[in-house]
C-alpha cells in the first residue's frame, strides 16, 4: 500500500505539472494585459509619466517580462522575478485579482467557506436519505413502494437544477413566504454573533433544500443498483439458504459488497462540493466558489480563474487516490500496487 501511494503521488505531481502548463498556455491566449491596464491608469492620473517605462515596471512587477515559458515558471514559483524573489504558487502566492485588486486568496477565502458549508451540509443530508432509501428499494425490488420511489427519482433526476430552484422559490418564497428569495443576509440588518449566524442559516435554508432534492434522484438510483447487484451474488444466496437472519445478510454481507461502487459515489459527491453548486449560487445570489469562478471567467480575471482551476485539478487527483485507497480498505481482495 505504501509503495502504491508513493507511486500515485509521483504520478499526481507529473500530471499537475502537465495540466498546469496546458491551462496556463490556454489562459494566456486570452488578450488580457494587466501590466498595460495599470500603466494606462497611471498615465490617465498623471500625463507626465512615460507609458513605456510604466509598462515595463508593471511587467516586471507582475512577472510578465520574458517569454511565456519563463512566465510560466515564475507563476509556479520555480523562476525568480526581476528583483530575484520567488513569488509563485509554491511560495503560496496565487497572484492578484485584476477585478478586485486584492490577493487571490483574500478573494476566495470567504466564498470557499460558504461553498464548503452549503455543499457539505447538502451532501450529508442527501446521503442520510438516499442510503437507507436505496437499500429499502433494493430489498423491496418490484414492489409498489419501489416503483413509486423509482418514478419519483426519475422525475427528480430529469429536472434541471435551475428549474427546481425556480419552482422552489415560487412555492416557498413567493407563495408560502417561508424563506427569502435570495441573498445571504437580511437587508438593513447589522446582526453580529449567533444572531448573524442564524440569519445566514435562514438564507441558506432554501438553497440547501434545492441542492438536497436535486441530489436525491441520482444518488438513490445508484445505491439501489449497487445493493440490487450485491443481493444477487451467489454468496448472498448461500447466506440466505443457511438460514441467516435477513437483517444480517443485508446489513452486513450485501452492504459490504455494495460499498465499492458506493464509495465512488460518496467521495465523488464530497469532492464535487467546490464545483457542483455554480448554478445554485448564481440563482440564489450566494457568494461561493462557483459564483467567483463564473465571474472570473466572464471578466477575464485570469489569476483567480487559474488558481481555482489548479485547485479543481488537485481535488480530482486526490479524489481518485482516495477512492483507490478506500477500495483496498473495504475489500481485502483488492491489493493496490500488487497482485490479488
Amino acid at each position: 500500500m505504501g509503495k502504491y501511494i508513493v507511486k500515485r503521488l509521483l504520478y499526481m505531481l507529473v500530471t499537475m505539472l502537465i495540466l498546469s502548463l496546458v491551462i496556463y498556455l490556454v489562459y494566456n491566449l486570452i488578450p488580457v494585459d494587466k501590466a498595460a491596464d495599470m500603466a494606462l491608469q497611471e498615465i490617465a492620473a498623471n500625463k507626465n509619466l512615460n507609458y513605456a517605462e510604466r509598462y515595463l515596471y508593471w511587467q516586471r512587477r507582475y512577472g510578465l517580462d520574458g517569454n511565456i515559458f519563463v512566465r510560466y515558471l515564475r507563476w509556479l514559483g520555480l523562476a525568480p522575478f526581476y528583483d530575484g524573489a520567488f513569488k509563485g504558487l509554491l511560495q503560496g502566492n496565487f497572484g492578484t485579482s485584476l477585478t478586485y485588486g486584492k490577493p487571490v486568496w483574500e478573494v476566495v477565502k470567504e466564498p470557499l467557506l460558504n461553498t464548503l458549508f452549503l455543499n457539505l451540509f447538502a451532501t450529508t443530508a442527501a446521503l442520510g436519505i438516499t442510503l437507507p432509501l436505496g437499500i429499502f428499494c433494493a430489498e423491496k425490488r418490484g414492489s409498489k413502494r419501489d416503483a413509486a420511489v423509482q418514478v419519483g427519482t426519475i422525475v427528480g433526476y430529469s429536472l434541471p437544477t435551475f428549474i427546481v430552484a425556480i419552482l422552489f422559490i415560487w412555492l416557498f418564497a413567493i407563495r408560502l413566504n417561508i424563506f427569502p428569495v435570495s441573498g445571504m443576509s437580511s437587508v438593513g440588518k447589522d446582526y453580529t454573533g449567533i444572531r448573524a449566524f442564524l440569519d445566514r442559516l435562514y438564507h441558506f435554508a432554501l438553497p440547501l433544500i434545492v441542492m438536497t432534492f436535486c441530489s436525491l434522484g441520482g444518488m438513490t438510483r445508484y445505491v439501489r443498483a449497487a445493493m440490487t447487484e450485491a443481493l444477487s451474488l451467489d454468496c448472498i444466496r448461500t447466506a440466505k439458504a443457511k438460514g441467516l437472519p435477513k437483517r444480517l445478510v443485508v446489513r452486513s454481507h450485501a452492504w459490504r459488497n455494495a460499498l465499492i461502487p458506493i464509495i465512488s459515489l460518496v467521495i465523488g459527491w464530497l469532492l464535487g462540493v467546490f464545483s457542483g453548486s455554480i448554478m445554485i449560487e448564481n440563482v440564489f445570489g450566494i457568494n461561493g466558489l462557483g459564483k467567483v469562478y463564473f465571474d472570473a471567467l466572464t471578466t477575464n480575471d485570469n489569476e483567480v480563474a487559474l488558481a481555482m482551476q489548479m485547485f479543481y485539478i488537485l481535488l480530482a487527483l486526490v479524489g481518485n487516490l482516495l477512492v483507490d485507497i478506500a477500495y483496498g480498505l473495504v475489500d481485502p481482495r483488492i491489493r493496490l500496487g500488487g497482485k490479488v
